[in-house]
C-alpha cells in the first residue's frame, strides 16, 4: 500500500521525474520495487532542498516508507539522524539479559552486512550495544576487505547512525563502550578534528587523567592513539605511564602483545621506557604458551623493531613453542617470524625439521614472500636443508612467473652459498636462464651479479651472460654514480672472470678489464673466503713443526697470484723433498693445506660452503695439491702424537716417501 501511495504522490509533483521508475512499478512485483525505488531515488533525494521535501527512513530498508511535507522530519541528505534518534528515545530500553543476548548475536556475525542487517530490525539500541556493533563491523570488515571497510558500508545509513549514537553524548558511555567506539572510529575515514572525534577524545582524556581505565582498556586506547595521532601524542605518554603502574599479573596475553605494538610504533621512546620493556620481556616468558600464531608474529616483529637483543631468552622460548604450530601460521606471519629469527641469529634443529615438513607439504602453493623468507633463514644460518631447497626449486620451475626479480635472487643465491644442486638442477637453471634472457634489464646490476656469481659457485656457469657482465656498459651501470664499484662486486667479477678462464673453455667473449680486477678475495668484511679458525690453526702449526722438524718448511696465509689466500703452503721438489718456504727455484709441486673450521661448512654438516668449494676447485685446476684438514676430523684426535700421524697421512700418503 505504501508503494502505491508513493507512486500516486509522485504523479502530483510536476518537476519530479525519474526515467524508468513508473515502468518498474508496473512491471515488477512489490518486493522487487522496494529495491529499485530505493536505488533510483537516492540521487534525487539527496539533491532536494531539505525544506521542500523530507523523508523518514525506518531501519534503512524503507519499511513503512512515507513521504510528506513538513518540518518535523530530518533532512534526507542525513537519513541516519532519524535512525539514531529512534534508537535513542528514553522510553525504549533493554533488560541486561537482552543486552547480553544481543552481544552474543553480534559476535556471531562474520560480515558487516550481517551486522547491519541485524541492526535494521532493532527498534532499541542502547549506546553500549551501539559501540559493540560498531567495533564488530570494523573488526570483520577490516579482516575481509584488507584493512579498509568498503565504501558501501561507510555510506550505509545504519552505520552512520551507529557513529552518531556513540559520539552524541560520550559521558553516558561505559569505559569499555567509549574506548571501543574510539577504537572503531579510528579505523574509518573520519576527520580527526571533527566534533565526533574531538568529543570522544576529550572524554577519554578526562577519564584517563582520573585513572579510571583498567589495563585492557589502556592498551586499546594506546593503540588507537598511535593510529590517530602518531607516536608524538601527549596522551599516549600518559597511557604508557599508567600501564607501568599496573600489576602485570592482571594483564591478559593479548594486552602484553598490545603493549609491544604500542612501543613498536614509537621506537624513539624505547630508551625512556627500556626498564618497563625489560620487565615486559621477562614477564612474557610466562605467557608464551598462551600466545596465538598471530600474537607470536607481532611480538617477534616488535622485538626486531625495538632492537631487543637482550631478549634472546624470549626469542628462544617463542621459537621452541611454535614448533608444533607452524602449519597454523599464515604466510605473512611465518615470514615475519623467519625475519626475526634471522635478525636475532636464532636457529633450532626441531624448528628446522618442522619447517621442512611444512614447506614440503606446501611445495607448489608456496607464497613467494614466504619462499624468500625461508631461503633467507636457511642462507643466513647456513642450513643446508635438502627438503626445503628441493621444494623451493620445484616451486620456481613450475611457477617462475610468480616471483619478482628480487625474489628470484633471494631464491637462487642460497643454492650457491650452501653448495647444493637439487635433483631438478637442469630444469631449474634452464628456467633461470630463460627468465634472465627475457627480463635481463629488470634485474639491478648488483643483484644480477650476485645471482650469476652464486650459480658459478656450484659449477652452473652463466656462460651466456658473461659477455654482458664484462661489457663496459654493464660495468658502468654497476658503478653508477660512485667513483668506483664496491669491493664485493669487483671481487665477484674477478672470480667470475677466473671461472671463465679455468672452467669455461667454450667462452670466447670479452675479458674483464684489469682495472676491475682485485688482488685478493680475502677482505675484512664480505669476503669471498672464510678466515681461518685461529684455534685450529695453532694446533695444526704445532703438529707440522713436529712432523717437518722446523717452522722453516711451511708458510702461512700465502696470497697466490690468483687472488686466493692459502692457509698453509708446503713446497716439494721433483724428488718429493720438502723445500724451505723461502725457496722459489726447483719447486715441482705446491701443497695447499686448507684448515677448515666450522664456519667454512654448512651448519651441522660436512658440506663445504659454496665459496670454499669453488676455492678448492680452482686451486686444483691451478696445479695445487689441495689437502683438506676439516675440524670434525681434528676433534677426534686425543694427543699430539695422533695429530702428527694424522698430518703425515694427509700430506704424505703411505706410498709416498717424505723427506726434509
Amino acid at each position: 500500500m505504501a508503494l502505491i501511495t508513493l507512486r500516486r504522490n509522485f504523479c502530483h509533483i510536476s518537476d519530479f521525474w525519474i526515467p524508468g521508475a513508473v515502468a518498474a512499478l508496473k512491471i515488477h512485483p512489490a518486493n522487487h520495487v522496494q529495491k529499485i525505488v530505493k536505488d533510483r531515488l537516492h540521487v534525487w533525494f539527496c539533491s532536494l532542498h531539505p525544506g521542500l521535501f523530507r523523508v523518514r527512513f525506518h531501519h534503512s530498508y524503507c519499511k513503512n516508507f512515507h513521504s510528506r511535507n513538513g518540518n518535523d522530519l530530518h533532512p534526507v541528505a542525513e537519513p541516519w539522524f532519524s535512525q539514531a534518534q529512534e534508537w535513542n528515545q528514553p522510553d525504549r530500553s533493554l533488560a541486561r539479559g537482552d543486552e547480553e543476548t544481543l552481544c552474543k548475536r553480534l559476535n556471531s556475525f562474520t560480515s558487516p552486512d550481517e551486522v547491519l542487517s541485524f541492526l535494521s530490525t532493532q527498534d532499541t539500541l542502547p549506546v553500549t550495544l551501539a559501540s559493540a556493533a560498531l567495533h564488530r563491523i570494523c573488526e570483520v570488515g577490516e579482516r575481509d576487505y584488507e584493512q579498509r571497510l568498503p565504501q558501501g558500508v561507510l555510506e550505509n545509513s545504519i552505520f552512520r547512525a551507529l557513529c552518531l549514537q556513540c559520539g552524541r553524548d560520550p559521558s553516558r558511555l561505559t569505559d569499555d563502550a567509549m574506548v571501543t567506539a574510539l577504537q572503531s572510529l579510528v579505523t574509518l575515514p573520519v576527520d580527526p578534528q571533527g566534533s565526533l572525534m574531538l568529543t570522544l577524545m576529550a572524554e577519554c582524556r578526562s577519564r584517563l587523567q582520573r585513572g579510571l581505565l583498567e589495563a585492557r582498556l589502556l592498551c586499546i586506547l594506546g593503540e588507537s592513539l598511535v593510529r590517530l595521532q602518531g607516536a608524538g601524542c601527549e596522551t599516549l605518554e600518559l597511557v604508557l605511564c599508567q600501564l607501568q603502574s599496573k600489576n602485570l599479573e592482571t594483564f591478559a596475553p593479548e594486552d602484553i602483545v598490545a603493549i609491544y605494538r604500542i612501543l613498536q610504533a614509537c621506537p624513539e621512546k624505547v630508551d625512556k621506557h627500556q626498564t618497563f620493556l625489560n620487565t615486559i620481556n621477562n614477564f612474557s616468558l610466562s605467557i608464551v604458551s598462551f600466545l596465538s600464531p598471530k600474537s607470536i608474529s607481532h611480538v617477534l616483529t616488535a622485538l626486531v623493531a625495538l632492537d631487543q637483543t637482550q631478549a634472546i631468552p624470549l626469542v628462544i622460548k617463542l621459537g621452541k613453542h611454535m614448533v608444533r604450530y607452524i602449519p597454523r601460521f599464515t604466510s605473512e606471519e611465518l615470514g615475519k617470524v623467519l625475519e626475526a629469527f634471522v635478525y636475532f641469529g636464532y636457529s633450532d634443529r626441531f624448528f628446522t625439521e618442522a619447517l621442512e615438513r611444512h614447506i614440503a607439504a606446501l611445495c607448489l602453493s608456496l607464497d613467494p614472500d614466504v619462499t624468500s623468507a625461508v631461503m633467507a633463514y636457511c642462507s643466513r644460518k647456513r642450513i643446508r636443508s635438502e627438503p626445503i631447497l628441493d621444494a623451493v626449486a620445484e616451486a620456481f620451475v613450475c611457477q617462475s612467473e610468480r616471483f619478482s626479480p628480487s625474489q628470484i635472487s633471494e631464491l637462487i643465491e642460497p643454492f650457491g652459498k650452501l653448495n647444493y644442486l637439487p635433483p631438478n638442477a637442469p630444469a631449474l637453471f634452464r628456467k633461470l636462464e630463460n627468465v634472465l634472457s627475457a627480463h635481463f634489464r629488470c634485474f639491478p646490476p648488483r643483484m644480477l651479479l650476485r645471482l650469476l656469481h652464486s650459480c658459478s659457485l656450484i659449477g652452473c656457469h652463466p656462460v651466456n651472460f658473461m659477455s654482458k657482465i664484462f661489457s663496459p656498459f654493464f660495468l658502468q651501470r654497476l658503478q653508477g654514480e660512485e667513483p668506483c664499484a664496491d669491493r664485493v662486486s669487483l671481487a665477484q667479477l674477478t672470480q667470475l672472470f677466473l671461472t671463465s678462464v679455468l672452467e669455461c673453455a667454450s667462452y670466447k667473449g670479452p675479458k674483464l678489464l684489469p682495472q676491475y680486477q682485485v688482488k685478493s678475495f680475502l677482505t675484512p668484511c664480505c669476503s669471498l673466503e672464510t678466515p681461518m679458525d685461529l684455534h685450529l690453526y695453532k694446533s695444526v702449526v704445532m703438529g707440522l713443526i713436529d712432523l717437518l722438524g722446523s717452522r722453516l718448511y711451511f708458510a702461512s696465509k700465502v696470497l697466490t697470484p690468483y687472488c686466493y689466500t692459502i692457509d698453509v703452503e708446503i713446497k716439494l721438489d721433483e724428488d718429493g723433498f720438502v723445500l724451505p718456504f723461502t725457496v722459489d727455484e726447483d719447486v715441482h709441486k705446491r701443497v695447499a693445506l686448507c684448515i677448515d673450521g666450522p664456519q667454512r661448512f654448512c651448519s651441522d654438516s660436512k658440506y663445504l660452503l659454496g665459496k670454499e668449494a669453488i676455492k678448492q676447485r680452482h686451486l686444483r685446476l691451478l696445479g695445487y695439491q689441495v689437502v683438506q684438514v676439516p675440524y670434525h676430523e681434528l676433534e677426534l684426535l686425543t694427543s699430539r702424537l695422533e695429530l702428527v700421524e694424522y698430518l703425515q697421512s694427509k700430506l704424505f700418503p703411505s706410498n709416498s716417501p717424505v723427506h726434509w
